[in-house]
């Protein structure tokens, strides 16, 4: 990058349940060694799950405006009215999944308009780089909070299924707000019979299998879920080339249904119809398949949670009529109508926040921020090998020629 840095802000997030920071207090003593001309400043905040004194015990100055900052560091998109001109910014802005073909909304902030947080970048002249678009030759992600959101997701899915059945709930994993005490509150557990379903093949799912060894679910194979009835939970978890498949049945090409997923058909039918729960821990684009359809899930005669880990609103469980909150995480729905009911009324339970990594913020902070320090700032401050370009939306009050399309978006 050619223009010059001398400071680097960390942002109070504008989502008033976002607790999560970018960089934690021991990462600000790790960049300051090691850029010892770097001024680091993090705009004060009581909400932050690291406290402003522990940010000014390792170096950084507490501040309440970044006016005089060059780097701007956030998790979420930020408030529309408080973006700053002139600025490089790197956040979240849960923008490139505005499809060029079907220019539906991404998920993100409740109620921030896209349309007018990119017109606003483009406006004041700010340089926009997308952590979900750091990432390697191959396409893989840099960093991300995929991991923690299986975590939370999985344990969220199965406290839900706890509620269902008249067990003693969990409690809320923001409350614990520990690793290492969630899951010992769920290796606890003795689960009764059930099969559940998960797909996908990521951190995200990672992150869901990781508490799913902590548990008594015992992960069986495909076949063994369709074909076979246990006395004790398990688990048959479906990665990308088992729960997709060549409409002419060609021999699955990962790469091919990431250039091409219209050409692809989910094959979770038969699997939903065996399930008690589902969990969706995989990634989705608007061109991908469904997992199902409204009219399919009238045959799921069994299943009576899902825990759409991923929540795409109307994405590829049609079931998440709408993302939920930390505080209120799940609703009741009317399979028939596919509208929101009450408890009492014995619809499908669904679990659908759409910032899970929150309900950890100190744990999934610190791994996230160690992926700054490592994969992002060098390439920032240093030579950049192409991952910053290709990250970069907007740059000078133009999209970049890789995101042109959402110029389309905009002006739609």
């Amino acid at each position: 990058m050619t223009e010059i840095i001398n400071s680097i802000g960390i942002i109070k997030e504008s989502r008033p349940d976002e607790s999560r920071a970018p960089i934690a207090p021991h990462q600000v003593s790790k960049i300051k060694n090691q850029y010892p001309d770097i001024n680091i400043f993090v705009q004060k905040c009581d909400k932050r799950t690291f406290k402003n004194e522990e940010y000014e015990a390792c170096g950084a100055k507490i501040i309440d405006e970044l006016n005089d900052c060059d780097l701007l560091f956030g998790v979420k998109e930020v408030e529309i009215s408080r973006l700053i001109p002139n600025k490089t910014y790197v956040f979240f802005s849960h923008t490139y999944k505005l499809n060029r073909e079907t220019l539906t909304n991404a998920q993100g902030t409740p109620g921030m308009d896209k349309k007018e947080l990119l017109k606003s970048i483009l406006s004041k002249n700010i340089k926009l780089i997308d952590y979900e678009n750091i990432r390697a030759a191959n396409g893989a992600r840099y960093l991300g909070f995929g991991r923690f959101a299986g975590i939370v997701g999985c344990y969220n899915t199965l406290n839900l299924f706890l509620i269902q059945n008249n067990f003693q709930p969990l409690a809320r994993a923001y409350k614990v707000n520990d690793y290492e005490r969630i899951i010992k509150n769920l290796s606890e557990i003795r689960f009764p019979n059930f099969k559940l379903l998960v797909t996908g093949d990521g951190r995200v799912n990672k992150g869901v299998q990781e508490v799913l060894k902590f548990t008594n679910i015992k992960k069986i194979s495909s076949k063994e879920f369709l074909e076979k009835n246990f006395e004790y939970p398990v688990y048959c978890n479906l990665d990308t080339k088992d729960y997709v498949i060549h409409k002419t049945k060609k021999k699955f090409d990962l790469k091919h249904f990431i250039e091409f997923p219209k050409d692809y058909e989910a094959t979770t039918f038969e699997y939903l119809k065996e399930s008690d729960l589902y969990i969706s821990a995989h990634y989705w684009d608007p061109s991908s398949p469904k997992i199902f359809t409204r009219n399919q899930i009238k045959q799921f005669a069994k299943l009576r949670v899902i825990g759409d880990v991923t929540c795409d609103v109307d994405g590829s469980v049609p079931t998440t009529i709408k993302s939920t909150t930390i505080e209120e995480p799940n609703f009741y729905l009317n399979t028939e109508t596919f509208s929101e009911i009450d408890k009492s009324k014995n619809g499908l339970a669904v679990m659908a926040v759409d910032n899970l990594p929150s309900e950890l913020p100190r744990d999934s902070s610190s791994e996230f921020g160690n992926s700054i320090v490592n994969e992002v700032i060098p390439y920032i401050l240093g030579k950049d090998d192409g991952r910053i370009l290709n990250s970069t939306i907007t740059d000078k009050g133009r999209f970049l020629e890789k995101y042109n399309y959402l110029d389309e978006y905009i002006n739609s």
